[in-house]
C-alpha cells in the first residue's frame, strides 16, 4: 500500500514539473515573439515615416538616398546585429532590450527606400504572405520532434555563399543572377525560420534557472526570428512587388 502511494506521489510531482515547465517554456516563447513582433513594428513605423519625410523634403531624401550617408545607413544594420551578438552578455537586459529597439529602429531607415520601388498594395500583400509562412515554418520548428541542428549547419553555409553573391552582383547587376538569388535566399530563410525557432526553444533548458540570463536570451532569440522574418520578406518582395 505505501508503495503505490508513493508511487502516485512521484507521479504527480513529475506530472506538476511537467506543467511547470510547459508554462516556463510558453511564457519564455511568447516573450520572444513578443519582442520581435514590436521590432517589426518599429522597423514599419521607422520605414514609413522616414518615406514620408522624405517626400516632403526632396533635400532630405537627396541626402537620405543619393549621398554617402545612404551607405552609412545601409551598413548601420549590420553593424548593430555585431554589437549586440558581442555585447549581450555583458549589458544589462533592459540596456540589450533598448539596443534592439534602436536596431529596429535604423533598420526600418533603411528599408524606407522600398516605399520608392514598389508599390504600397504590394509591400502590404507580401507583408501577410511573409507573415502567414513565417508563422507556419516557426511553428513546424516549434513542434517537430525532428532534430534541425544539421540542416541548420547547412544553411549557415548556404547563407555565406548567398552573401557573396550579392556582393558580387553588387557590381555585376544581372538580373538573372538576382532572381537566382532571391529564389535561393527565400528557401534559405524558410529553413533559417524552422531552425532558429527550435534552437530558441532549446535554448530554454540552459537559461530557465537564471533570470538574466533568460531575458537576454529571449532578446538574441527575437533579434534572430526578426532577421529571418524581414530577410523572407525582402527576397519575397523581388517575387511579388509591383514596382513604381
Amino acid at each position: 500500500m505505501a508503495d503505490f502511494r508513493n508511487t502516485n506521489v512521484r507521479a504527480a510531482t513529475k506530472t506538476t514539473a511537467g506543467v511547470a515547465y510547459d508554462e516556463g517554456l510558453r511564457a519564455y516563447m511568447l516573450r520572444v515573439y513578443n519582442l520581435m513582433a514590436l521590432g517589426l513594428g518599429i522597423t514599419g513605423v521607422a520605414a514609413y515615416g522616414t518615406y514620408q519625410l522624405a517626400l516632403s523634403s526632396p533635400a532630405f531624401a537627396q541626402l537620405l538616398f543619393a549621398s554617402p550617408l545612404k551607405w552609412v545607413i545601409m551598413l548601420a544594420p549590420l553593424g548593430m546585429v555585431f554589437f549586440l551578438s558581442a555585447r549581450v552578455n555583458k549589458m544589462s537586459v533592459s540596456a540589450a532590450q533598448t539596443s534592439f529597439w534602436i536596431f529596429a529602429a535604423i533598420m526600418g531607415i533603411s528599408l524606407s527606400s522600398i516605399f520608392m520601388v514598389f508599390t504600397g498594395a504590394s509591400i502590404v500583400q507580401t507583408f501577410f504572405v511573409t507573415a502567414a509562412s513565417f508563422g507556419a515554418l516557426s511553428l513546424y520548428g516549434y513542434t517537430t520532434k525532428r532534430d534541425l541542428s544539421a540542416m541548420g549547419s547547412f544553411l549557415m553555409m548556404g547563407l555565406f555563399g548567398l552573401i557573396i553573391a550579392m556582393v558580387v552582383n553588387i557590381f555585376l547587376a544581372s538580373s538573372a543572377m538576382q532572381f537566382v538569388i532571391s529564389a535561393i535566399g527565400v528557401l534559405i530563410f524558410a529553413g533559417l525560420t524552422a531552425y532558429d525557432t527550435q534552437s530558441i526553444k532549446d535554448m530554454y533548458y540552459e537559461v530557465q534557472a537564471d533570470e538574466t540570463m533568460m531575458g537576454r536570451s529571449a532578446i538574441m532569440g527575437a533579434l534572430r526570428l526578426y532577421l529571418d522574418f524581414i530577410n523572407l520578406f525582402m527576397f519575397l518582395l523581388q517575387f511579388m512587388g509591383n514596382r513604381e
